[in-house]
């Protein structure tokens, strides 16, 4: 969660660094532009930005293409992985997320909260679900209709569960998703932080989700989940068995 605050223009802002992720910005929405391209949408002046683009490209940021236009370089990506590997639990985790998809045969993600937002930190795909363009490595979760989101929720205070939950907004992704706070607390009020969560159809129709709630080790621990998306409209007990007991490996990793 960001506060205001954080985002006021500072007295002492460096001009030439606010420029240089305008124009990483600019190309990062817009990969494929040439030069001219980028100071037009940048709103700066083509000297400044041919500058600023040449930094870039030598710092790995952006990458010049044959055509001459330029697109996202390699250390925009490394950046990212490296806020996710700040999220994750070490390199065990993803051999873990490994055995649960190809155990079940369904694609396994681990989530957490962070700032105020479920984010997938990790993901292991598996043939047997379907793809889901929302459930990617660093993207934010939605806590109200997910398995992920309500497992992560039950590791929470009500207190942070309202803020959290509120704040995110309560998208109505189906017919059956939770739109209000008092329906997704009663749903919350019937499960267990130590039992299988599932939402049918709640995310995506035809769609099952299960997770499990990460053990914690230490009360001030962060919050953690698994989980595994299914076609059709249950959770195979088998599935729902190797979560169980992969939440609880997590817990040693």
């Amino acid at each position: 969660m960001t506060l205001d605050a954080d985002r006021e223009r500072p007295d002492d802002l460096v001009q030439s660094v606010a420029r240089a992720f305008r124009v990483l910005e600019v190309v990062t929405s817009s990969p494929g532009l040439p030069v001219k391209a980028i100071a037009r949408r940048s709103g700066l002046n083509l000297s400044t930005t041919y500058h600023l683009v040449r930094t870039l490209a030598y710092k790995g940021y952006v990458t010049r293409l044959k055509d001459g236009t330029y697109d996202v370089g390699e250390q925009v990506s490394q950046r990212f992985y490296e806020q996710l590997g700040s999220l994750g639990r070490g390199p065990d985790t993803r051999e873990v997320l490994r055995h649960l998809a190809q155990s079940t045969g369904y694609s396994a993600y681990l989530g957490r909260i962070s700032a105020g937002r479920v984010v997938v930190v990790d993901y292991a795909e598996a043939p047997g679900s379907p793809y889901l363009e929302d459930l990617e490595r660093g993207l934010d979760v939605s806590a109200h209709a997910t398995a992920l989101g309500k497992a992560l929720l039950l590791g929470i205070s009500r207190r942070e569960r309202y803020e959290l939950v509120v704040d995110a907004g309560m998208r109505k992704f189906t017919a059956r998703t939770a739109s209000d706070i008092r329906s997704l607390d009663a749903q919350l009020a019937r499960l267990r932080p130590d039992t299988v969560v599932e939402e049918h159809g709640e995310f995506r129709d035809d769609i099952t989700c299960a997770a499990h709630l990460v053990p914690r080790r230490a009360r001030d621990d962060v919050a953690w989940a698994v989980g595994l998306s299914i076609p059709g409209e249950s959770v195979p007990p088998q599935a729902s068995r190797e979560l169980g007991l992969v939440a609880g490996d997590l817990a040693t990793v």
